[in-house]
């Protein structure tokens, strides 16, 4: 069988897209000019690099996150360096609520937020600057040119749309500076794993300037036969045009090659039977190929004192191709002969493209009416977004099985002719929203906010010629209560609302309604004068509707008959304790389980990978010495008992790692470094799908690093 991917096309640009972009360019500029703040490689704290941020663009608003009545937790750039992470799943442990989730044979970032951990196939709502940022098949994320990670806690669906109820996470990419500075940096670590980094930056001109950030990892694995390589490219661009309007352009090209890995298998319900570094594929299907290519272009202008705006124009392409063999999905799997220890296979092969283009455009401003203050921003946004699946597979010969005991690799690979899938669908979406944070008082914010969108779909399976459209129109509104107690303690209140369109279609024909998310949420903030540290305490209840479960009367198809719900509570802490101390630190307790469904069984079973109870604590401690500035530090992670599968019926046991991190700076140059994780050795396992399919986290592990500034 053939397949030809179809060429990527640029849809025509809507009229309104042109008119807010006359509006912007026929409007003076004035005095806001665009802030480019110093970069900084190295370790000291300060206001772009604490561990604590007092301010976040996730919320779509100039209002300090201390205001603004939802849980915001930003993670740094300052724990990102302190702690080594070079993948975006490290960061999930020091943000309350988020778990790790099925991570697609290790090819993707998957997680939850307060349980709700978005479409099975491709995962959660991620952004990049704001545009969405992981439509499509898109590798594990690489922090290279990444300035911190945003998560803003309950629905967003009234600034972002289409998102789950738990959640959204807005990556910020590093931008160009002013003033010239760069950074090379090397690793090692265990299990044969090598990192090179470039940073640079530095004017061109007066007015233009540009960033460039690389990196290549050469990575082995404590798990048999897997290894992986990635390239990151990602240069960018700031052009002060005039004052008060800024032109930035933002590129990203990251290459990442490495076999699909499924983990180890559960036998009879439980974890722990085979090894952590069992290897049940087959190394002879070779790496699977993910390419992502990203282009973000945006133009804020001020238009007063008081008004800016804003529009951009997003570009990205995904790709994912190759082979792969994996435990056949079955649940009770399938031994051949029965009773023996030979698990059955299958093998696939997978061909995904996408392309996806995004417009934005907003205008903020402040204004007042009588005594009260507004801060409004309103705007418009709209996508399409195409993807194509091709997928065939073995007829899962019984002479492919694998001894789980005493596996035996490099069988002939069968041929992967059997059609699974050949679909294209294309996703159409426009979205209308004004939100309002009022000053009622010198104590009191209102926030107001409201979304319409209306989002198209068309879908077409080529191996069957079935053809489905599917058009919604949702208005998701939110409303929330700030209290300023006093300067340093805030209380407030939220209820809010989301969606995300349902995919496919029922045994009639007939497509799903949207899912739909309400939430209620409860809460403290604390912040220091000095704005150094800070913490969040939250409580919470989110009810989701439309969730597809299985028809019982046409088995193999869908209906729109489950509900989901999450109840509980949250606390972040972060900052600089001390001139020498900083720590970051969570917990969450989170009781998220299925109430409704056809499938009477399955009604309060856990939400899958959701543990009820969860917590983080990381610390560092730094200070000069007579030699130069070191830092030690560690932390420890837990994470409680979790449903494996979607019915609930084995668990993931809980399990506690530590990590030990140290630096040593002798020069303003020079910088080392030292991070051990998991420093016990603690066997654990991260995330599952089934009892087939389960990922084993990593053993202890040791990274030496050398950074150099010039």
């Amino acid at each position: 069988m053939s397949y030809q991917k179809p060429s990527a096309r640029l849809p025509a640009v809507r009229p309104g897209v042109l008119a807010f972009a006359t509006l912007l360019s026929t409007t003076p500029a004035l005095a806001n000019v665009h802030e480019l703040e110093e970069m900084q490689v190295t370790g000291a704290a300060g206001s772009e690099r604490a561990y604590y941020q007092p301010q976040s663009s996730v919320a779509r608003s100039d209002t300090p996150s201390f205001e603004v009545p939802q849980a915001v937790q930003v993670i740094s750039r300052q724990v990102i360096d302190d702690t080594g992470a070079t993948r975006l799943s490290t960061l999930f442990d020091y943000v309350s609520g988020v778990s790790r989730q099925n991570d697609f044979g290790g090819l993707w970032d998957n997680f939850s937020v307060r349980g709700f951990s978005g479409h099975i196939n491709t995962g959660p709502n991620v952004l990049r600057n704001g545009f969405a940022g992981n439509r499509g098949y898109n590798a594990p994320r690489d922090l290279a040119n990444v300035e911190r990670a945003e998560f803003l806690k309950g629905p967003a669906s009234a600034l972002y749309g289409s998102a789950e109820p738990g959640g959204i996470l807005n990556i910020v990419t590093k931008k160009p500076q002013f003033s010239a500075a760069h950074a090379v940096e090397a690793s090692a670590g265990s299990h044969d794993s090598y990192r090179t980094t470039l940073d640079s930056t530095a004017p061109l001109s007066d007015s233009l300037a540009y960033r460039m950030n690389i990196a290549y990892e050469d990575k082995g694995s404590f798990r048999d036969h897997i290894d992986s390589e990635r390239v990151l490219l990602a240069p960018s661009f700031t052009w002060q045009i005039a004052p008060g309007t800024v032109l930035d352009y933002d590129a990203e090209f990251l290459r990442h090659e490495a076999p699909m890995d499924r983990g180890v298998l559960a036998l009879n319900g439980r974890v722990g039977a085979l090894p952590r570094s069992r290897f049940l594929g087959e190394p002879g299907d070779g790496d699977t190929v993910i390419e992502n290519l990203t282009h973000q272009l945006t133009l804020q202008h001020e238009l007063s004192d008081n008004w800016s705006g804003r529009v951009g124009l997003s570009y990205r392409t995904t790709s994912l191709e190759g082979d792969s063999t994996q435990v056949w999905p079955s649940n009770p799997m399938v031994f051949v002969p029965a009773g023996s220890t030979e698990v059955r296979r299958e093998r696939r092969y997978r061909d995904y493209s996408s392309d996806d283009i995004a417009f934005q455009g907003e205008l903020r401003g402040t204004f007042l009416t009588g005594d009260i203050a507004h801060e409004v921003v309103t705007g418009l946004d709209s996508y399409r977004f195409t993807l194509d699946e091709f997928v065939t597979t073995s007829v899962r010969p019984l002479d492919y099985a694998i001894d789980i005991y005493q596996p035996v690799y490099g069988q002939p690979l069968p041929a992967t002719s059997n059609p699974h899938t050949n679909s294209r669908e294309v996703q159409r979406s426009t979205g209308l929203f004004v939100q309002d944070q009022i000053s009622l008082s010198s104590d009191w914010r209102l926030l107001l906010g409201l979304r319409h969108e209306n989002f198209r779909k068309q879908f077409e399976n080529r191996r069957t010629g079935v053809r489905i459209s599917q058009e919604d129109g949702v208005t998701t509104p939110r409303i929330g209560l700030t209290w300023l107690v006093s300067p340093n303690v805030s209380l407030y209140t939220l209820a809010s609302e989301s969606f995300r369109p349902n995919s496919g279609a029922s045994a009639s024909g007939a497509t799903f309604d949207p899912e739909e998310g309400r939430s209620k949420e409860i809460g403290v903030k604390y912040e220091s004068s000095d704005k150094r540290y800070g913490a969040t305490l939250a409580v919470f209840e989110i009810e989701k509707q439309n969730v597809l479960t299985n028809d019982p009367v046409t088995p193999g198809f869908s209906i729109a008959a489950g509900e989901a719900r999450s109840r509980g509570a949250e606390i972040d802490l972060s900052g600089q304790l001390t001139e020498q101390l900083r720590a970051i630190a969570n917990y969450a307790y989170t009781d998220a389980r299925i109430t409704e469904d056809n499938n009477a069984a399955l009604v309060g079973a856990r939400l899958v990978n959701s543990p009820r109870h969860s917590g983080a604590v990381l610390l560092m401690y730094e200070d000069d010495f007579a030699g130069g500035r070191g830092g030690l530090g560690g932390g420890l992670n837990y994470v409680g008992q979790r449903g494996g599968n979607a019915a609930d019926t084995f668990s993931l046991p809980g399990y506690t790692t530590a990590r030990l991190m140290g630096h040593w700076q002798p020069s303003d140059e020079l910088r080392l470094s030292l991070e051990i994780d998991n420093l016990f050795d603690r066997t654990y396992y991260a995330s599952s799908y089934d009892i087939y399919w389960i990922t084993p986290g990593a053993p202890r592990t040791l990274t030496v690093g050398a950074q150099y500034r010039f």
